[in-house]
């Protein structure tokens, strides 16, 4: 089930997948951005009043790539 959210000042799309999400390493922010378009063209930091809908997705693992041993 998706859910929408109404931005408040100083949001960031990044921030507002960790709060709903709790986190932002399993492709949530990628999601969020597909399910609204447009939303990356208004900046890092977002006005009061947008609505964004947030998607019912389950995030994938992270991929941690060791470089040492």
């Amino acid at each position: 089930m998706t859910f929408t959210y109404t931005t408040k000042e100083g949001d960031m799309v990044d921030l507002v997948c960790a709060k709903y999400y709790g986190s932002t390493y399993g492709g949530q922010v990628e999601a969020v951005l597909a399910a609204n378009p447009g939303l990356a063209e208004r900046g890092p930091i977002l006005p009061s009043g947008v609505q964004i809908v947030l998607p019912d997705i389950t995030p994938q693992p992270a991929t941690i790539t060791r470089i040492w041993g």
